[in-house]
C-alpha cells in the first residue's frame, strides 16, 4: 500500500483490549488497536490475529459481507501491520478467549517495508546477532512474549513479596566514585573534572541505609566489564539487592529461599499459558534449599579425584561436576575469608567467613554473607584486599555512629529468569543486552 494510503489515527481511541474479547461482550461495538501476528485467506473467509498489550485477538472478515473498499484494505495487510478496528464482537469458540470482532471499518496505521529474516512462529531462527539488530521485531515472536511477560510477574512477586516483610525500596546512585568490589571489572568515566565509575553493586550504600530504614532492598542496573562473553554474563544486568539490620547469613539464606518458593508458586499460577508456549509443563515446588559448606564441597569434588586445594576457587568444570549431584537449587556457605569482599564478616574461625552463594547447578544465581560491623576490622580487611582505606572514607564516616549487626544479598534477576525460562543464554531474557561486543541498539 503507498504512503498515501496510511491512514491517520484522527479521532479513533481504543475501547477495548485483547482481554476484553470475549463472549460476555457478545454483540458489542468496540473499537481495538494491534498489529498483525497472522493472517489467514481460506477462500471466503480471511482470519487475522492482532496482537496487543494483552495478547491476542481475532478478527474474521466475510469477503462477500464487506464493501470494496474494506476488503481492499484487508488484502493489503501483511504480518507486522499496525491497524485500529472497529467493529462487533461475536462468540465464536474457536477463537481466542472464545470471541472474535466482525469489522465494520478498519484503519490501516503503520505497513512494513521489509520482512524480518525469520518468522514469528519459526522454530528455525537465525543467529542472535543477526535477530538482535532489530531486536523490537524479534521480541515480537510469541515464545520472546511469553519471556518478558513472566519477566514482569516476577519483578512484581518480588517486590511485593519484600514490601509484604517490610523492606523499604530504595535506589541508590549509579555513578560513583570507588569500586565496591575492588577489581579490573569497572567502567571508567569522566565526571566533569573528576574520575568516576559505574556502579557494580549498590553494597556500600544499602549497608550505610540499614542505619535509617533497617530493611532495604533495591531492583536496578549494575555495571561489570566483563572481559569474556559467556551464556551467563552480561555488562548491564538488573541486581537484586537486599540488607538488612539485627540478622546475619543465615537469616538471610531463609529470607531467599522464601521468596524463591513464593516467586515459583507465583509463576505457576499467573504465567501457565507462557511457561507452556517455552515447553515448561509445571515449576517444581520450592520448599527447602541445601545447604552444603564449602569444606564438604571440597570433599565432593575430592571423591571425584579432582585435584584441588582448600581455599581454592571452584571451576567451571567442578561446578558442572557438582551440578550433576545437585542439579536445582542449593547454597554453598562459610567461604574461604580470602575468597570474599572486603566487608564480608569473618567468623569465629577467621579463616572461615559468614557467607553464602545461591546455586542453581552450576550457575550462580546470588551471594551473600554477614557484613563486618566494626569500622576497625573493616579498615583491615580492606588493606588486606589491597585497597585503600582513604578511597572508602564516605563508607567509613558512617560506622563512627554505630553501624548495628546486619546481612544481605545481590541476586542476578537474568540469571534467575533464565532458570525460571529454560533459557541457555542469558540475553534471551534481557531486552536490550550488553555485553562485550553489543552497544545498540
Amino acid at each position: 500500500m503507498p504512503a498515501s494510503k496510511i491512514d491517520s489515527l484522527g479521532e479513533w481511541r481504543r475501547t477495548h483490549y485483547s482481554k476484553d474479547i470475549t463472549p460476555s461482550n457478545d454483540g458489542k461495538e468496540v473499537t481495538v488497536f494491534g498489529w498483525i501476528s497472522s493472517i489467514r485467506d481460506q477462500g471466503g473467509l480471511v482470519f487475522i490475529i492482532i496482537n496487543d498489550n494483552f495478547g491476542i485477538m481475532q478478527m474474521t472478515l466475510h469477503k462477500n459481507k464487506v464493501s470494496k473498499e474494506l476488503l481492499s484494505k484487508v488484502e493489503s495487510l501483511s504480518e507486522h501491520a499496525s491497524i485500529g478496528v472497529r467493529g462487533k464482537v461475536k462468540t465464536m469458540s474457536k477463537a481466542p478467549n472464545g470471541a472474535e470482532i466482525v469489522p465494520s471499518e478498519i484503519k490501516v496505521l503503520a505497513l512494513p517495508q521489509k520482512v524480518p529474516p525469520f518468522g514469528l512462529h519459526a522454530e528455525t531462527l537465525p543467529s542472535m546477532d543477526k535477530r538482535f539488530e532489530i531486536r523490537a521485531v524479534d521480541l515480537r515472536r510469541p515464545k520472546a512474549l511469553a519471556i518478558f511477560a513472566i519477566r514482569g510477574k516476577s519483578l512484581e512477586i518480588i517486590r511485593e513479596f519484600l514490601k509484604e516483610r517490610g523492606y523499604h525500596e530504595v535506589n541508590t546512585p549509579k555513578i560513583i566514585a570507588t569500586a565496591t568490589e575492588g577489581g579490573a571489572a569497572l567502567f571508567p568515566l569522566l565526571y566533569y573534572d573528576k574520575e568516576a565509575f559505574l556502579t557494580q553493586s549498590p553494597q556500600l550504600f544499602k549497608e550505610q541505609l540499614v542505619m535509617a530504614f533497617e530493611k532495604v532492598f533495591e531492583i536496578a542496573p549494575a555495571y561489570r566489564a566483563e572481559q569474556s562473553r559467556t551464556l551467563q554474563h552480561l555488562s548491564e544486568f538488573l541486581s537484586i539487592d537486599v540488607e538488612e539490620a539485627f540478622v546475619d547469613y543465615k537469616d538471610v539464606m531463609n529470607t531467599i529461599e522464601a521468596l524463591i518458593s513464593r516467586l515459583y508458586t507465583g509463576v505457576s499460577k499467573e504465567c501457565s499459558k507462557e511457561l507452556k508456549l517455552l515447553g515448561i509443563s509445571k515449576l517444581p515446588a520450592i520448599d527447602k534449599i541445601p545447604r552444603l559448606t564449602y569444606d564438604s564441597i571440597i570433599e565432593l569434588l575430592k571423591g571425584k579425584d579432582v585435584q584441588i586445594e582448600w581455599g581454592d576457587d571452584l571451576s567451571s568444570e567442578s561446578l558442572d561436576m557438582i551440578a550433576d549431584e545437585l542439579p536445582s537449587y542449593y547454597f554453598i556457605t562459610d567461604w574461604p575469608t580470602k575468597s570474599k569482599p572486603f566487608y564480608i564478616k569473618p567468623a569465629s574461625n577467621p579463616e572461615l567467613s559468614e557467607s553464602f552463594d545461591l546455586m542453581y547447578g552450576s550457575l550462580e544465581i546470588a551471594s551473600g554473607g554477614t557484613r563486618i560491623g566494626s569500622k576497625k576490622e573493616l579498615m583491615k580487611r580492606l588493606k588486606e584486599k589491597g585497597l585503600k582505606p582513604k578511597g572508602f572514607e564516605y563508607h567509613l564516616a558512617v560506622f563512627d555512629y554505630g553501624m548495628p549487626p546486619h546481612a544481605g544479598f545481590g541476586l542476578g534477576f537474568e540469571r534467575l529468569l533464565m532458570v525460571l525460562t529454560g533459557q541457555k543464554n542469558i540475553r534471551e531474557v534481557s531486552v536490550f543486552p550488553r555485553d562485550q561486543f553489543r552497544l545498540t541498539p
